[in-house]
């Protein structure tokens, strides 16, 4: 940790291959039609658009789960649960259209991660929606699900180089104001 563009890519879950597949593809396309690309590779996508109608993300909060799982607690982590480099999905838009940007530039093609180089685990997520919410939800603890690897956090010096992408989400802290349904206008996030 934390995982670079070029470590070697061995999935250990379904959607994992899916993802490998889909790059070689494109690879494949690219050199076969002399095409451009950029692949933006997202860690764990998170968090409603700041706009959205506060309260509207916190199912179990707001009673429509009836409880949250954490799928394993005997992880090599600090708090036994699984660490996830969050990536809030309005930075990743950003990171979209800093993507297009680059490709309209005619630069070559690349390979990026898409996350924020520091993880939270699920205890800390959930503690976090608790916090926000006001509500203490059942939480119970399940099995580990097949293929979930204990830590993943992306190396993301290159997309913030390369692209010149920015985030604006990247804690826990940040992200609450998200949860809360606060406009961000001020710090420069979408609001639509």
């Amino acid at each position: 940790m934390p995982i670079i563009e070029e470590t070697l890519a061995a999935p250990i879950s379904p959607y994992g291959w899916s993802k490998l597949m889909t790059g070689i593809i494109l690879r494949d396309a690219a050199t076969a039609h002399d095409l451009r690309y950029c692949i933006l590779r997202y860690f764990n996508v998170a968090a409603p658009i700041p706009s959205a109608a506060p309260g509207s993300r916190q199912e179990a909060a707001l009673g429509l789960r009836p409880k949250l799982d954490i799928y394993g607690t005997d992880y090599s982590t600090p708090d036994g649960t699984c660490i996830r480099d969050y990536i809030h999905v309005s930075d990743l838009v950003r990171a979209h259209s800093d993507a297009l940007r680059y490709l309209r530039a005619g630069s070559a093609s690349v390979t990026l991660n898409c996350g924020y180089g520091h993880g939270f685990s699920a205890r800390e997520v959930i503690e976090m929606v608790k916090r926000v919410s006001g509500v203490d939800f059942k939480v119970e603890i399940a099995s580990r699900r097949p293929g979930d690897p204990a830590q993943i956090i992306a190396a993301c010096d290159r997309v913030r180089t390369i692209l010149g992408w920015t985030p604006q989400y990247d804690d826990l802290a940040t992200c609450r104001l998200c949860l809360a349904g606060e406009n961000h206008s001020d710090r420069g996030g979408d609001t639509s």
